[in-house]
């Protein structure tokens, strides 16, 4: 290929140390854009880490980038791989000479990419205002109590909205990533660079199936014990009323309590939970799917994948597959 993919330059903005889980994901950036595969594609990308000044370090290490954020203005691509914790867990801005530059960078035309909770930076400089965007799911609904209009979608691995794309936490940067080289240089070649890097071109399924549904905890202490007592039962049939009953309410009263104490309804709740149970039982054993399907209460096989493809994203063999990948064949198709 004679053109080139152009340069990808990426922010490196942990001032306070990188700990050992955002170096994964800035190392992602660095192995797919940073390395030459001139069998591949040639020229392949260049490469530009561009930080505040001095050096990042953190677990016995340190990184200095060689070039400053203005860096990032100009380049084809940027790409920033997470912000400083205080952002997301202590409401904290990201650093404003980062979201002055991100604004700078994408009015001369580059591409915008975040990867987990890059997400906020970008979101902070209005870049993600009525888009679809992701990061990890334990941090999304912070996302999206911060920044209204974003459109944060919670399921998936990554995002594409053409000039900017958004990536779910940890090896979802991969897949984005590798997202990005099928877009610039074809299918062929990102399905070669998948092949060296010892993993799939593309995943199927999205973020949904790693998602973790507990009873969900609310302000109605009242609800706690028949909710815990609805998760022992979950292989029985179970109604609005027999919780209502339960609970000693009025199935409208039990109906209303709930969807304020969980935002959601009580038949619902009473699927997550079924889902959650069959994920447990897919991870944890060598059931065949017709008998996961009566211990989760959901009846037969067949509406047990309705139900779990549709809340999860992949089927229960791929999800047993992806999870317990040394088990037993399940009966599932």
């Amino acid at each position: 290929m004679s053109s080139s993919p152009g340069t990808v330059a990426v922010a490196v903005v942990q001032d306070a140390g990188i700990s050992l889980w955002e170096l994964y994901e800035l190392s992602i950036a660095c192995t797919v854009f940073g390395i030459p595969h001139p069998d591949l594609a040639d020229p392949w990308y260049e490469l530009r880490l561009c930080g505040a000044g001095g050096d990042s370090g953190g677990a016995g290490f340190s990184l200095r980038a060689d070039h400053g954020l203005d860096g990032l203005v100009g380049a084809d691509t940027v790409i920033v791989p997470s912000v400083p914790d205080a952002v997301v867990e202590e409401g904290q801005e990201p650093p404003g000479e980062l979201v002055e530059a991100l604004r700078e960078a994408a009015a001369s035309g580059a591409r915008m990419v975040s990867l987990c909770t890059g997400a906020f930076a970008l979101a902070a400089a209005g870049l993600l205002d009525g888009r679809r965007a992701t990061a990890h799911w334990q941090h999304t609904r912070e996302l999206a109590a911060r920044h209204p209009k974003v459109i944060v979608d919670d399921s998936v691995l990554y995002t594409d909205d053409g000039s900017v794309l958004t990536s779910a936490g940890a090896t979802a940067a991969l897949d984005l990533c590798l997202h990005l080289v099928r877009r610039d240089l074809g299918a062929h070649v990102a399905g070669q660079l998948a092949r060296r890097l010892v993993v799939p071109a593309h995943r199927t399924g999205g973020q949904a199936q790693f998602i973790e549904q507990p009873v969900p905890a609310g302000d109605d202490d009242s609800l706690g014990p028949v909710l815990q007592w609805a998760t022992r039962h979950l292989d029985e049939p179970l109604t609005v009323q027999d919780l209502a009953r339960q609970a000693r309410m009025s199935p409208r009263t039990f109906y209303r309590r709930l969807q304020e104490a969980t935002g959601t309804t009580p038949l619902q709740w009473l699927l997550d939970q079924r889902i959650a149970r069959a994920q447990s039982l897919l991870e944890s054993t060598g059931l065949p799917v017709d008998r996961i399907s009566e211990q989760s209460g959901l009846g037969s096989a067949a509406n047990l994948r309705r139900h779990f493809t549709r809340s999860v994203g992949v089927s229960p063999t791929d999800y047993r597959r992806a999870f317990r990948p040394s088990g037993p064949p399940s009966r599932d198709r």
